[in-house]
């Protein structure tokens, strides 16, 4: 509102300013006019636009004989020209009349105009009073309101907070009231209870002397005092509950017998149908077929130096006879006879048949064995469903590929096995992953049998806890023989299975088996020498060769080596026919021209 009013006296004081300057300038052209009049100067004006240059000084400077010779003429010039002066003086005069008027006029319009800005501002100046009073008495008004009403809310909030804490005086002297009833009613109980307890104290005693009493009357009837009557009566119970007990044991016994005979005939029974894998007899020789019999003179070599090569590098003995474009590969070793078979079907196809190829090959044949078994590990725990297993177990379980028991395989013999122990598992509601791992881990240490001291079950049962097999699996594995006592259902199951395998019509052949063990063993004595290398049972264990080494056994120690291990072999073993043993010691200077 006060810029409002300061804007309106600006425009009123700009609006005088005006007028004034108007005023100013018209009574200063008037002056101007006046001066001229009297003293004949030239006049000029608001009004004229017309100048009268009238004589002056530079007449004067004429030359004297021009003012003689001019001074008619100058005469009536000089009349001439008062005349026009006046003409001039009175037009400059009715000049300054008209101005005078125009200024009168424009002052006159500069007062009202002032008048009405004047009026104006007052009228402006007293609305924006009104408006300026209004505003301030609204509000006046309004804060005034609010004021009324927040202490009228606060009056209200007082008033109930006021009921509020009387209510609360009230509820508090009832609740009071309440618990002095209560406690008078608690004190009244506590009166009547000990009154009862009393009573029932009263009544006890009484009861006590009146059994005391009867007590008294029936020892003097019966003869026996209470101890006595109660240790026959409990004795008579016991023998009594002893022989319920036994009855009824007996006959959950006898209920439990034909039952899980009946249940475990079924499931025996069920998985030996289940269970349908093709048995196959294992053989201790393979025939490598050739391309041509020119072959076999090349496989002899001169004088037969490259066949006395080939089996003293791989201990595979080879057999060439008049088989047409074949020869064979005795070994016990299925392992080393297949390394033996691969060397020699790898020669067979270079073409380049010598001692130090042989050697070559055989490294290389023997690598890609160990590679093989590897990858029939995979498979065989791909088929029983298992996915964590270590490396080492895996290579191991490879390994069995070519071992066989009895003339059964060892490795199909646990997939089956691991397949007979998961059936029945899931018979029984138990661990089928767990019984599967069990199951087929349980022969594991048969491939380690000829190079660690102990039987297979506790071989494997060490294998299985060295590479992180859990306690339940390493007991399967120690107890399926029975070394351990069994102590899991597992371990149970494992050996069922165990049993059902090997013991299905035509799954092993005992002759096998013991003919392996023969020459494992001939292999284990000679090799338990001093000084021996290595060690091969050739032509169906009728001849052992054995490869010492030259600097620790020297020409007369290997001919008492050889008959040491011919005495030995002749005390533990029985065997047909006669055994030759070979002592092998051999020399070799190599070096390289360059």
């Amino acid at each position: 509102m006060r810029a409002h009013m300061t804007t309106l006296l600006s425009v009123l004081v700009a609006m005088l300013a005006v007028a004034v300057a108007g005023l100013v300038v018209v009574l200063v052209a008037g002056r101007r006019a006046g001066r001229a009049g009297a003293t004949g100067q030239p006049v000029t004006g608001v009004t004229t636009t017309k100048q009268v240059q009238l004589s002056g000084p530079s007449a004067d400077r004429r030359p004297a004989s021009d003012a003689a010779s001019a001074r008619v003429p100058t005469d009536r010039a000089s009349a001439a020209r008062a005349a026009t002066a006046a003409s001039e003086a009175a037009e400059a005069t009715a000049a300054a009349a008209e101005n005078r008027q125009i200024a009168a006029e424009l002052m006159h319009a500069a007062e009202l105009e002032a008048l009405s800005v004047r009026r104006a501002a007052e009228s402006d100046a007293k609305a924006l009073r009104r408006d300026a009073e209004l505003a301030a008495s609204s509000t006046a008004l309004e804060a005034r309101r609010s004021a009324e009403a927040e202490a009228s809310t606060l009056k209200e909030d007082v008033r109930e907070l006021r009921a509020d804490l009387e209510r609360r005086e009230h509820r508090l002297a009832e609740r009071e009231e309440r618990l002095d009833a209560e406690q008078r009613r608690v004190e009244q109980r506590d009166r009547e209870l000990a009154e009862l307890d009393a009573g029932v104290a009263r009544k006890r005693a009484e009861l006590d002397d009146v059994a005391e009493e009867r007590r008294l009357i029936l020892e003097r009837t019966a003869g026996l005092n209470a101890a006595e009557a109660k240790a026959q009566l409990v004795k008579e119970i016991e023998n009594q509950g002893k022989r319920e007990a036994a009855i009824l044991l007996r006959d959950l016994e006898a209920q439990a017998r034909e039952e899980g005979e009946q249940r475990a005939r079924r499931i025996v029974t069920l998985a030996i149908q289940r269970i349908a894998t093709e048995q196959t007899a294992e053989s201790v020789v393979s025939v490598l077929h050739l391309p041509t019999d020119d072959m076999k003179g090349r496989i002899i070599g001169r004088e037969g130096r490259n066949i006395r090569a080939f089996e003293s590098v791989t201990g595979v003995n080879l057999i060439i006879d008049d088989t047409p474009e074949a020869v064979l590969l005795s070994c016990f070793d299925p392992v080393r006879r297949e390394v033996g078979r691969l060397t020699l079907e790898k020669l067979v196809l270079d073409g380049r048949i010598h001692p130090n190829r042989i050697e070559e090959v055989y490294a290389r044949s023997k690598v890609e064995i160990d590679q093989l078994c590897v990858r029939a590990g995979e498979e065989a725990l791909l088929d029983v469903g298992i996915a964590d297993m270590h490396p080492e177990v895996i290579a191991l379980l490879g390994r069995l590929r070519y071992r066989t028991s009895y003339g059964q395989n060892v490795l199909k013999h646990l997939t089956e096995s691991a397949h007979i122990a998961a059936m029945m598992a899931a018979e029984l509601g138990l661990n089928v992953p767990l019984v599967k791992r069990c199951t087929v881990l349980h022969d594991l240490g048969k491939a380690l049998t000829h190079e660690v001291e102990g039987s297979h079950a506790m071989v494997g049962a060490e294998i299985a806890r060295k590479y992180g097999e859990c306690e339940d699996v390493v007991h399967a594995i120690e107890a399926h023989h029975n070394e351990v006592e069994v102590r899991t259902v597992e371990a149970v199951l494992t050996q069922a299975a165990d049993g059902i395998s090997g013991g299905r019509p035509g799954a092993r052949r005992e002759s096998l088996e013991s003919y392996v063990k023969r020459l494992a063993r001939i292999e284990e004595i000679a090799a338990a020498k001093p000084g021996v290398e290595k060690v091969f049972a050739m032509q169906a264990g009728r001849e052992v060769r054995v490869m010492v080494l030259p600097d620790q056994v020297d020409d007369i120690q290997a001919h008492v080596l050889a008959r040491d291990i011919a005495k030995q072999i002749e005390e533990e073993l029985t065997y047909p026919g006669q055994i030759r043993i070979t002592v092998v010691r051999e020399s070799r200077a190599m070096e390289i021209a360059h």
